[in-house]
């Protein structure tokens, strides 16, 4: 959209002189928004022409008035067209610190990311988890040595980043970097973050992502099948580290909580639900929204285990949970011992509980939906896969049906 700008020069009567004569004024109004500055001339309100807006008659006075206020005319003009070659967003701020004199100051790249971190870094805890800080440190960074390579600087006048600047750091994200397509896809993501919040704030007046395309390859998720679950179940350890380990896995597996949500679980988080049983409620760290989940009769064992445990009782916890580390590395010691050639993490008891706990179970995709806390079906079809078991078991019922037709084509002997 063309940005208007319109010019007005009137008289000021409310800011009249001791002497009796009337400031004149220009209104310079952008888009609906005006900014008005004295033209440092004054001129008796008989001799104003309001609908001219300039002094009237020949004299030797309105002359010279009416020459300064063309002037001034003329400098907004070439204030307009400057700013607009610069491809400065013209605002009233920018207009009146061009007339002014005033320098617009070049908006750098990192300290506006920089600023963005350090924001997300005093809320974490509160809005935002540690991993989200990293994610975008890591951007940050990544940015930086991408302008380094391409451009030999280390920062970037926001207005300067273009459309092939976001293709050549896809390209570099891809080639130098060797990432895979999707963490190419998350990297930029974030950058665009940082370009929403110069576009909000007018410091730029062109999206340079209006014409970028990018997708997320779809990844195969990872479960445990109901052999592999039985087999970590009925698996006798020597040591308790292991034995908690698994106990802990188990308790995700038939939650569905990610290792976050099930750290910060307390008893008060266990609660009667609406059928009068035992139910967890909580909130999901990652997007703060609900999740409200039946206890299963395996989830109840592994919370009577360790009701009494020291640590619970210590840190008022409802599971005495190791680092999200030291549980991905003893996983992997599990699966070797349970004889699972799957490389086990502790997000994959969440898919676990996505597949082969509820889907293939019968449970409709809502309430999984619901249950993980997501805030739309679409991230829930991410994590839960139909299985082929689930389509068999539905297409039996298909065949039957069919089956029974056929029996009556028989009978009539048609075909």
């Amino acid at each position: 959209m063309k940005t208007k700008v319109s010019i007005l020069f009137y008289a000021k009567k409310t800011k009249a002189a001791v002497n009796g004569l009337i400031p004149i004024y220009t209104r310079i109004t952008i888009n609906g928004k005006r900014i008005e500055l004295s033209t440092n001339r004054f001129v008796e309100i008989s001799k104003w022409s309001t609908e001219a807006g300039k002094m009237k008659g020949t004299s030797e006075e309105a002359r010279s008035i009416n020459n300064h206020l063309d002037l001034l005319k003329s400098q907004i003009r070439d204030a307009e067209m400057e700013l607009t070659h610069k491809k400065i967003a013209l605002t009233s701020e920018t207009i009146k610190s061009k007339l002014l004199g005033v320098d617009e100051r070049a908006r750098m790249l990192v300290p506006i990311f920089q600023d963005h971190n350090n924001k997300i870094k005093e809320l974490v805890g509160k809005e935002y988890a540690p991993g989200t800080l990293e994610r975008y440190t890591t951007s940050l960074r990544h940015t930086i040595e991408f302008m380094q390579w391409k451009y030999n600087v280390s920062d970037i006048d926001i207005t300067k980043i273009d459309h092939a600047f976001i293709t050549d750091y896809e390209f570099w994200l891809r080639s130098v970097r060797n990432c895979a397509n999707n963490t190419a896809v998350k990297y930029i993501k974030n950058f665009n973050k940082i370009i929403k919040i110069c576009l909000a704030n007018h410091w730029i007046e062109k999206n340079p992502f209006a014409n970028y395309k990018s997708k997320v390859k779809e990844v195969e998720r990872v479960y445990l099948t109901e052999d592999e679950i039985q087999s970590i179940m009925e698996k006798e350890f020597k040591t308790e580290r292991l034995s908690l380990v698994r106990d802990i896995f188990l308790f995700s597996c038939f939650t569905g909580l990610a290792y976050i949500d099930v750290k910060n679980l307390t008893k008060s988080h266990i609660s009667f639900g609406i059928d009068g049983e035992k139910w967890v409620f909580t909130h999901r760290q990652k997007t703060e929204s609900a999740s409200k989940i039946p206890i299963l009769p395996v989830t109840q064992m592994i919370i009577d285990k360790y009701e009494n445990h020291p640590q619970c009782n210590n840190e008022d916890k409802l599971l005495p949970i190791l680092s999200n580390q030291k549980m991905n590395a003893y996983l992997k010691e599990l699966a070797d011992i349970c004889n699972i050639e799957k490389e086990l993490t502790f997000h994959i008891a969440r898919h676990t509980f996505a597949t082969t706990v509820t889907l293939t179970n019968g449970v409709p995709i809502e309430s999984v939906s619901k249950m993980l806390g997501h805030k739309n079906l679409r991230t829930t079809q991410h994590y839960a896969k139909v299985l082929d078991k689930k389509v068999s078991e539905d297409m039996r019922i298909l065949k039957d049906k069919f089956a029974f037709q056929e029996i009556k084509l028989n009978k009539s002997g048609a075909l």
